[in-house]
């Protein structure tokens, strides 16, 4: 037994070590100003974002435990979706001087928000299945908070692209809702998660101050390397893009994604290899609710404040497609998640959906999609009064 806590603080150690390496080699080219091609910059600066990503979660883990939960409930949303901000406000801010750009700012959001569902719920519900040889993952009645708020900004998405912008309008719902979402969150019970990974190690080797002073230095380390990375790391995926005849919107909307998700993904499946799957699939809904009102909110903010405009991003048709399809699925999974209890299948049907319409990124595909996503919910609701009554339930209840 000794002998399995010392190779799991190895790796936990290890890990440590590993994210804090990540971001060096594009922090030595940025600090030396060595000039390197957008073919090297994209895996470096990638790799930069993947290490701070890590390092932030890490960072907000340790900090939690002495903040004010209203306190630690805003610090963890506004750190959850820092590295997907630096790259997707960078393309809102260029889009108000070229608007090629606007593309790439819907991309990359729509990108992370289906990542989100497609493989972080689907291998988190999955993994939990298989250690439970197939029993349902069951949630905690508190995250009908989630849900509640995940609904609302779900069908607010459906209105978006009929103005042809994302526009300081829709700004101010998506930023009220989440405003709104911190507020409830304060006010509702909640129980305190034991530190998991890197952060357990540290904590368990420092005392109160070590363990902040850790929090401040992982944290400003992280964001610093985040903040030199972001716009190069966007500026040569769509160079790529353009130089090798590789479509940018599809690289953006994908690959810049999963350099800042993955930490959340790794961090949820954690908990489930620890038996503790419905922790971790709460922290990816929460993250999910996060990037779908205070992420999307913010693009028509940076867009306004840089081009000294009050006119919303423009979206052209494959934008909205986008919208549509990625507020499709978001119901979708709100269905098969709304009673609290998950099942293999619905994690199936989830990734799958997800790896076809990834695979053929074709105007019929996504409309497809969009509309099987929604018949589908419609019918798994018409079907089934306990998930009707559920759904209903959400606004019943005080949770």
């Amino acid at each position: 037994m000794e002998g399995a806590v010392d190779r799991g603080s190895w790796r936990d150690a290890a890990w440590l070590v590993a994210s804090l390496l990540l971001p060096l080699p594009w922090v030595a080219c940025h600090t030396l100003a060595i000039d390197v091609s957008p073919e090297v910059t994209a895996p470096l600066a990638g790799l930069a974002i993947l290490g701070a990503a890590f390092l932030l979660s890490f960072a907000t883990e340790l900090g939690e435990q002495d903040m004010p939960q209203s306190l630690a409930l805003l610090f963890l949303a506004l750190v959850s979706v820092l590295p997907e901000y630096a790259v997707d406000l960078h393309f809102a801010v260029q889009a108000a001087h070229d608007p090629s750009y606007a593309q790439y700012a819907i991309a990359n959001m729509t990108g992370a928000n289906r990542l989100l569902i497609g493989l972080g719920w689907s291998a988190v519900m999955l993994l939990a299945a298989a250690r439970s040889r197939g029993a349902p993952l069951v949630l905690h009645d508190n995250q009908r908070l989630e849900l509640r708020f995940l609904l609302l900004a779900t069908l607010y998405a459906f209105v978006v692209p009929l103005s042809g912008t994302l526009n300081l309008f829709d700004a101010a719902v998506l930023l009220a809702l989440f405003a709104a979402y911190v507020l409830a969150a304060t006010r509702s019970p909640s129980e305190e998660v034991d530190l998991v990974g890197p952060a357990a190690w540290v904590a368990s080797r420092t005392g109160d101050r070590g363990r902040r002073l850790w929090a401040i230095g992982l944290l400003l380390f992280a964001a610093w390397a985040i903040w030199v990375s972001a716009e190069p790391f966007a500026e040569s995926l769509v160079h790529i893009g353009r130089n090798y005849a590789v479509d940018e919107f599809l690289l953006v909307q994908w690959v810049a994604p999963l350099a800042s998700e993955s930490p959340e993904f790794a961090i949820a499946i954690l908990f489930v290899m620890r038996g503790r799957a419905a922790i971790g699939m709460a922290a990816l809904i929460s993250a999910k609710v996060n990037q779908w009102t205070l992420l999307v909110g913010a693009l028509p903010v940076a867009y306004g404040i840089s081009g000294s405009t009050l006119s919303g991003l423009p979206l052209d048709t494959r934008q909205a497609q986008e919208v549509w399809l990625t507020a499709a699925q978001s119901m979708l999974a709100l269905v098969f998640v709304v009673r609290l209890r998950l099942y293999r299948m619905e994690a199936v049907a989830l990734i799958s959906l997800f790896v076809v319409q990834l695979l053929i990124p074709t105007p019929d595909v996504r409309v497809a999609f969009s509309l099987l996503y929604l018949v589908l919910a419609g019918g798994l609701l018409v079907h089934g009064a306990d998930r009707r009554q559920a759904l209903f339930g959400l606004f019943r209840s005080g949770g």
